[in-house]
C-alpha cells in the first residue's frame, strides 16, 4: 500500500464530511470547489499554519507529534477508530521497527483447542485481512455459504463481493459490505507492506464496482462488539451479538465469536443449528471411520 496517499485521502475525505457551522467556524459563503472545509480551516482548528497542514496532507505524518495528531484529530472531528487510524498511519510513515515478521496463517494448537471446545457459539480467527484461519464446527455451519467451494482459504471480503452466497447469508449486505471495506482500511493502516492485503484490494478494485466505490470513502472501523443479522438457508433469521476479541500472544488476529440473546428466536434457531452442526459432524466422522 503507498502510505503517503493513504494519508492524503484519508484526511481529505475526513475534512470534505465538515461544515464550517459544524466546527464553529464562520461560513463567509463564496464558492468552494470542493465539499467540506478548506486546508487553511483544518489548519486554524489545528493551530498550526496552512503551509504545515498541506504538507501533512500531502502525506508528510513521519516524525509528527503525538500533539500535532490529537489537534488534528480535534480539528476534523474524528471517532476512536479514526483516531487510531491516523496514529497508525503516523507510525507506518516513519522507519519500519526492527522486530522480526510475524508468521502469517499459524494457529497454535492451544487456539485449534478453544476453537474446539466453544460447542454452543460459533467462533473463528481471522487475520487483519480477514482471511479465516481456523473455525469451529457451528461456525462453518453458520457460514456454509462461504464454505460452498473449494480451494483457497475462506475470505470474508472476497467472499461479501465476490460470491452470491453473501447477498443470501446477509439480509443487509450493504452493511456487511460496508463494515468489510472499513475493517480492511484499518488493517492497511496498521501494516501498509502486508502483500497479500494489497493483492486482495487490487483484486476486489478490480472485480467489484461496489468495493470500488465504498474504498475510496477512506472510512474505518473498530469492529469488536455489536450485533450481526443473518438469513441461514437451514434455520432462517438470526441476529445475533458480536464479540471481536484481539489475541494477545498471536499479533494481528482475532477472535471473533456471536452468540444470540436468551429466550428470543434467534437463540432456538441457533439451538437447532447447533444440532444440525453436531449431527453433520458425526456423519463426517462415520465416514472418516469407514475409509
Amino acid at each position: 500500500m503507498d502510505n503517503r496517499a493513504a494519508i492524503r485521502e484519508f484526511l481529505i475525505t475526513r475534512r470534505a464530511k465538515l461544515r464550517p457551522e459544524d466546527t464553529g467556524l464562520p461560513d463567509f459563503g463564496g464558492i468552494r470547489r470542493v465539499p467540506g472545509l478548506r486546508r487553511e480551516e483544518v489548519a486554524l482548528l489545528a493551530g498550526v499554519s496552512v503551509e504545515y497542514y498541506t504538507r501533512l496532507e500531502r502525506g508528510g505524518l513521519a516524525g509528527v507529534s503525538d500533539s500535532v495528531l490529537d489537534a488534528l484529530v480535534r480539528a476534523l472531528r474524528l471517532d476512536g477508530a479514526e483516531r487510531e487510524h491516523l496514529f497508525d498511519l503516523a507510525r507506518a510513515a516513519g522507519p519500519a521497527p526492527k522486530t522480526a515478521k510475524r508468521k502469517r496463517g499459524q494457529i497454535s494448537p492451544s487456539l485449534e483447542r478453544l476453537l474446539d471446545g466453544m460447542t454452543g457459539v460459533p467462533a473463528f480467527i481471522r487475520n487483519g485481512r480477514l482471511d479465516i484461519l481456523a473455525i469451529n464446527t457451528l461456525g462453518q455451519m453458520l457460514y456454509s455459504e462461504a464454505f460452498c467451494h473449494p480451494g483457497r482459504p475462506v475470505n470474508l471480503a472476497r467472499f461479501c463481493f465476490l460470491d452470491d452466497g453473501a447477498h443470501r447469508l446477509y439480509p443487509d449486505w450493504s452493511v456487511a459490505a460496508d463494515t468489510a471495506v472499513a475493517l480492511l482500511h484499518t488493517e492497511a493502516g496498521r501494516d501498509p507492506s502486508d502483500e497479500g492485503l494489497t493483492e486482495l484490494v487490487g483484486e476486489l478494485n478490480t472485480k467489484s464496482p461496489e468495493f470500488r466505490k465504498l474504498w475510496a470513502k477512506h472510512d474505518v472501523r473498530l469492529h469488536q462488539s455489536g450485533y450481526k443479522d443473518f438469513r441461514h438457508p437451514l434455520v432462517g433469521d438470526l441476529h445475533l451479538s458480536l464479540d471481536a476479541l484481539e489475541l494477545p500472544a498471536e499479533a494481528g488476529l482475532t477472535l471473533t465469536a456471536y452468540s444470540a440473546e436468551p429466550n428470543t428466536p434467534s437463540e432456538a434457531r441457533m439451538r437447532r443449528l447447533a444440532e444440525l452442526a453436531f449431527e453433520r459432524q458425526e456423519d463426517d466422522d462415520v465416514v472418516g471411520a469407514s475409509r
